[in-house]
């Protein structure tokens, strides 16, 4: 039996629907192409009078079981209409920018809806080119991300900034707690530092900063190890899976690090040259269990170390 295509629409109705900026396809009972409008034509690179009465998945293979399928069989079948997510698919149509053959697919938003003409049965296949929508929530995501990457960082040094250091320590720390781990937590201050900005200027002693900064990252060898500006002249470094006589070795080496620089230092300074003092604290699952604890016991290190001498690292629980 020889089915008969369909009527085609009238003048009036064939401007309007080839005029509409998106694609339009109607299939009747036995999922053949009724109407195939001219936004379709360049971008799938096939005329209207070639698919017409053609099946549509004859036409694309490809979408043989997939959610357009189904949406189809909803519509047709069940007289559900169907909006396909673009979580569920991209680009179900292969369907590229008009007079593109080769390039990628365009970005498509999908609806079919079930419609009776005559008792009987079709629907109607929306198709429209998100790709602009997409680009654009794509650019938004990416300076999202940039700017909260922004914020993690220190705008002088280009460590990571006080901000992050909290956030980090705070994760670290539970993450030692719940596998049983160790932690180990410098804090860091560069000896006589208001002399050496009194002596060498404000614009000097940024360019210090910024040194000593990029020295402290350098010793920092693993990609868990965080090395932080905690603000003015003091540095941290959050070590994961770090005891103390491990962090007091690391501690020495950055301390002699920086030493060897021999950044010259200001007249009225204890060393000719910039040094660091740096307090060592480490995770105790009785006393040091939470971020302030552990900051406060590394501060009084600290403080420990820059008040026997300056230039040295003192470990919380050394004799003082």
């Amino acid at each position: 039996m020889i089915i008969p295509k369909p009527e085609p629409i009238n003048d009036l109705s064939s401007r309007a629907v080839n005029l509409v900026n998106c694609g339009l396809i109607v299939l009747d009972a036995d999922q053949q192409i009724v109407l195939w409008n001219g936004w379709m034509v360049p971008r799938s690179g096939r005329s209207a009078a070639r698919v017409r009465g053609e099946p549509l998945f004859e036409v694309f293979p490809e979408l043989r079981g997939s959610r357009v399928e189904s949406a189809v069989l909803a519509a047709l079948i069940d007289n559900v209409a169907t909006n396909i997510p673009q979580s569920q698919s991209r680009a179900p149509f292969p369907l590229r920018e008009a007079g593109s053959f080769d390039g990628a697919r365009i970005d498509q938003a999908v609806t079919v809806t079930p419609f009776s003409e005559d008792k009987e049965r079709f629907c109607l296949i929306e198709i429209r080119d998100v790709s602009g929508t997409v680009d654009r929530e794509r650019q938004l995501l990416d300076h999202a991300e940039s700017l909260r990457a922004r914020s993690y960082v220190d705008g002088l040094t280009g460590i990571a900034n006080r901000r992050y250091f909290d956030v980090a320590l705070n994760r670290e720390l539970r993450r030692a707690q719940r596998l049983g781990g160790q932690l180990s937590l410098l804090l860091t201050d560069i000896d006589s530092f208001k002399a050496y900005n009194d002596h060498f200027g404000h614009q000097q002693g940024d360019a210090c900063l910024t040194t000593v900064a990029k020295a402290l990252a350098e010793m920092l060898k693993r990609p868990a190890d965080v090395a932080a500006r905690y603000g003015g002249e003091e540095f941290a470094a959050i070590l994961p899976d770090t005891t103390a006589e491990q962090a007091r070795a690391l501690a020495n080496s950055i301390r002699e690090h920086v030493a060897s620089l021999n950044l010259k230092q200001a007249p009225s300074a204890v060393r000719p040259y910039v040094t660091l003092s740096i307090g060592v604290a480490s995770m105790d699952k009785d006393r040091l269990s939470e971020p302030e604890a552990l900051i406060e016991a590394a501060d009084k290190a600290l403080y420990a170390a820059k008040r026997s001498g300056r230039d040295r690292v003192v470990v919380d629980g050394d004799a003082q």
